[in-house]
């Protein structure tokens, strides 16, 4: 939307997605990146099983603050959190202040996933949960993700008739990922 209204503090919301046939209900947590809200946000990273670190790619001194942002959830966060780099505002490319190649390379240095999104036109912005939240199924599904740990950030649902998405170490009748 053109006109939308600034986060402050913490915006708050929920999307359903669907990874290998199961219904995935994420929690989504929007801490605005503003300074001032820093020591409040830090408390969100303890249960993050993602986290997605947006920038604007026609404002370099957001991109020049990722290193702080990264550094505080490697702090707060547990270790096994999905990282994501996102340069938001893809649409505005002749305002770009922030190449795609720098982009990529932060990622690759810090061993994060990449993708540049456009919020206004919807590009990739679906593409970022679904593979933040297939990283999150596969690592559950390889036992990184020990879900009797409750500092991950995941819930399980019954299962709906469906199968379940068990840990490596879990029992079949563990109910529904995420």
């Amino acid at each position: 939307m053109p006109a939308h209204d600034l986060t402050i503090g913490v915006g708050f919301g929920t999307k359903h997605i669907n990874v290998n046939d199961q219904q995935i209900k994420l929690q989504i947590w929007d801490t605005a990146g503003q300074e001032s809200f820093r020591t409040i946000t830090r408390s969100y990273y303890r249960g993050a099983a993602g986290a997605l670190l947006v920038y604007d790619i026609t404002r370099r001194e957001t991109f020049e603050n990722l290193p702080t942002w990264l550094e505080d959830i490697r702090q707060h966060a547990n270790p096994n959190t999905v990282i994501m780099v996102i340069g938001n505002k893809s649409d505005l490319e002749s305002k770009r202040q922030v190449s795609t190649e720098e982009g990529e390379r932060f990622a690759r240095e810090n061993d994060l996933f990449f993708l540049e999104a456009s919020a206004k036109s919807a590009e990739n912005v679906e593409d970022a949960f679904l593979k933040t939240a297939q990283t999150i199924c596969k690592k559950i599904q390889s036992g990184v993700i020990d879900l009797s740990n409750e500092t991950t950030g995941i819930k399980l649902s019954a299962p709906q008739g469906g199968s379940s998405l068990p840990s490596a170490n879990a029992t079949s009748n563990k109910g529904g990922c995420c």
